[in-house]
């Protein structure tokens, strides 16, 4: 066994395979008809024309998929038969929070405007620098799940 990675993987030494990036991010959400409508028109989403079967429970759930072209950002909403159709809530296992970058600083004041314009709620652009300097724009969508657009300086 060598302590050496190959260079097509994760930091020398790691011995860890490579990840290629973020793929997507699904959640389960109270109404998959809604919540879609709802992020494509807020962040401007295209739904994928299919509706995909869960892997191990194909009759009893399935996802939609909502892709940024321009970011390959993918995202899954999703129906499981028997869901408890409440919000989400951080405090509980599961997801907390799912945050989107933004390139430039000033992105976020554009968003801050967008949503405004929208009618959805948020709590303003916040410029932070404990424990390292970022700014972040927060606000919920439909079923309750913080969603954040984020922006680190370089």
């Amino acid at each position: 066994m060598t302590d050496t990675a190959p260079a097509d993987t994760a930091p020398s030494g790691s011995g860890r395979p490579a990840l290629g990036g973020f793929h997507h991010f699904s959640a389960t959400v109270n109404d998959v008809e809604d919540s879609a409508a709802w992020y494509e028109r807020v962040l401007g989403l295209q739904r994928i024309p299919a509706s995909f079967p869960h892997a191990d429970e194909a009759r009893s759930g399935y996802g939609v998929v909502l892709l940024d072209a321009q970011s390959g950002v993918i995202l899954g909403l999703h129906h499981h038969e028997g869901h408890e159709r409440a919000p989400a809530d951080e405090r509980r296992t599961g997801l907390d929070h799912i945050a989107f970058a933004v390139p430039e600083r000033a992105d976020l004041d554009r968003w801050a405007e967008w949503l405004d314009g929208l009618g959805i709620a948020h709590r303003g652009v916040a410029d932070e620098t404990d424990p390292m300097p970022y700014s972040v724009l927060v606000f919920r969508d439909p079923d309750n799940i913080q969603l954040e657009l984020a922006h680190m300086p370089g």
